[in-house]
């Protein structure tokens, strides 16, 4: 009979009056599960299912994974990395000193491009020939010799114009090629974008251990040539510094004014308000130049400048104070370093009015350069009082300063762009050669080429979000 038939009977709609449980879902349950691969399969599916033919639980005691690797929870590789525990960034065992260097990248945005990209064709040449396909149109001028060996092609512009993984790969492989302190058979790194994860333009690396002292010192891995191509090759500036307490404390950073603090050469400014003669500023202006590129002994080149601006008036110093034009991310990073409690200096090879002045416009705690001698009529003549603000005297008063605040080398930073900087830069714990000249960028310990000065405050370790905290105007 077909009501004897248990297909048809269990086949009809459930109704709410022929339910004998308290569970819906287990009388009448119209969804079945896919089939089980293994008792240690369970989940959601297994609690809405049939209870008879179902085990809810697991064949053995189940505990949460606690985070720790053990023989039920062995670690797991995820795209070929493994996971493990290591310390590289923990503090040292007792006993051992950790010996880390750190290394900041700076992508250079604003520079221009390599000169091996090609010139598009100037809009007044008439020749057939392509202005990238040969170095000049005209026979006359063709060189004769071949041209001398040209800087590394560079890469940035075939991987991405900021810090790219292809980049951070190529520097840590760099310095891979540096052995390591004698019995350490493996080094490790670590990054840390501090403006963009996505496309950084700075980067700071870690890595632990640093190269072996007893092969080259802090001051010769620096200067190294792999490191220099490195920088051209990418388009960056690296920045080397052991990994200390100090480094992310500095105390005292000194300043150098002209061409670093602001963009122009007083001096040139000066002698441009003279007429007569009228080649009188170009003349000052190649001095400098040869000054600051150490071709010339600063003092001797200063008295000389000086004396071809007898006869200016006093009131000029007050005239140019408009004229400066202060380099760009100054005031936010003198507001930075107030917020900081870090004293600060500026030593100017330049002259003491107009020092003092840009001193008290952005908060300088200490300001020094020379005096001019001014006659009765008002009139500068062309002498200079006391001793000049040259390389020794600049690294006098760096001593100086430090000694009266109490605070050690190891927490003085100095940034200068001349020749005349030098020993300054030599005597602070980290030198930043700021746009500088080629001699000045090739001792010192560190190479600035950018656009704003707030860029040294990523040398410190601050993230771009902590640099907007401290800069931000209250």
């Amino acid at each position: 009979m077909a009501a004897d038939d248990p297909a048809k009977q269990g086949s009809g709609r459930p109704q709410l009056s022929s339910m004998r449980t308290s569970s819906y879902l287990k009388e009448h349950q119209q969804y079945r599960p896919p089939k089980q691969h293994g008792d240690n399969l369970f989940g959601i599916d297994t609690v809405v299912e049939d209870l008879q033919a179902a085990r809810i639980s697991p064949p053995k005691n189940f505990s949460p994974f606690n985070g720790v690797p053990s023989k039920d929870d062995p670690p797991t590789i995820l795209e070929g990395a493994s996971h493990d525990f290591t310390h590289p960034n923990c503090a040292p065992k007792r006993g051992t000193k950790s010996d880390r260097l750190v290394a900041t990248l700076i992508y250079k945005s604003a520079s221009p491009r390599s000169s091996h990209a090609p010139s598009p064709r100037l809009a007044s040449s008439s020749s057939d020939i392509p202005a990238n396909l040969a170095p000049t149109t005209n026979i006359d001028s063709f060189p004769l010799e071949p041209p001398a060996a040209a800087d590394p092609e560079p890469l940035d512009h075939l991987y991405g114009s900021y810090i790219s993984p292809m980049c951070i790969t190529s520097f840590l492989h760099l310095m891979s090629s540096f052995p390591l302190p004698q019995g350490v058979e493996e080094a490790t790194s670590s990054h840390r974008c501090l403006d963009n994860p996505e496309h950084p333009l700075v980067v700071e690396l870690t890595l632990s251990p640093a190269p072996s002292r007893n092969y080259l010192s802090l001051a010769d891995l620096r200067k190294h040539e792999l490191i220099y191509r490195f920088e051209r090759e990418w388009n960056v500036d690296v920045a080397l510094q052991r990994d200390t307490l100090w480094r992310r404390y500095p105390r005292l950073v000194v300043f150098d004014m002209d061409s670093t603090l602001i963009t122009q050469e007083v001096i040139d400014l000066l002698a441009a308000t003279i007429k007569d003669p009228p080649d009188l500023a170009a003349k000052v202006a190649n001095i400098t130049h040869r000054a600051m590129l150490g071709e010339l002994e600063f003092d001797a080149g200063f008295r000389e400048r000086v004396s071809l601006l007898k006869g200016l008036p006093a009131t000029i110093f007050e005239q140019l104070q408009p004229v400066l034009n202060i380099t760009k991310g100054v005031p936010d990073m003198m507001r930075a370093f107030k917020r900081l409690g870090v004293k600060t200096a500026v030593l100017s090879g330049g002259f003491l009015p107009l020092t003092s002045w840009l001193a008290g416009e952005l908060g300088i705690d200490y300001a020094y350069a020379n005096e001019v001698v001014i006659d009765d009529s008002g009139r500068l003549t062309g002498e200079v009082k006391g001793r000049i603000v040259g390389r020794e005297r600049k690294q006098e008063l760096l001593l100086e300063i430090a000694k009266k605040e109490g605070i050690p080398l190891d927490q003085v930073v100095a940034v200068g762009d001349g020749a005349n900087d030098l020993l300054m830069l030599d005597t602070a714990s980290l030198g930043v050669a700021w746009n500088a000249k080629p001699r000045v960028q090739l001792e010192a310990g560190a190479r600035l080429n950018g656009e704003s000065l707030v860029d040294l405050l990523y040398l410190f370790g601050f993230t771009s979000e902590e640099i907007d905290m401290l800069t931000a105007r209250v």
